[in-house]
């Protein structure tokens, strides 16, 4: 998954990496989960009060559910650019 896939990293930190060929250190940004993670969980966040009647939803189908609403998400962000 690219950036324009995954939202890129949603919280990037800003580091030093070795450069073997020159023997330098290059600033560097990296950063643990992708904004689509970062979506997705808070979608889950959302979602954790009561169900409506009758209404059931497997641990899979809520993760997938969420990953919808985050990629809903990034493709509206997308598309306000």
């Amino acid at each position: 998954m690219g950036i324009s896939e995954d939202g890129g990293p949603a919280f990037p930190q800003a580091g030093w990496k070795h450069n073997s060929e020159t023997g330098r250190y290059v600033e560097s940004i990296g950063g643990g989960m992708t904004l689509r993670d970062w979506f997705a969980g808070q979608a889950i966040a959302g979602a954790t009060g009561p169900a409506p009647d009758g209404w059931s939803l497997s641990p899979y189908d809520h993760a997938r559910w969420a990953y919808e609403i985050a990629d809903a998400m990034i493709a509206a962000r997308d598309a306000a650019k």
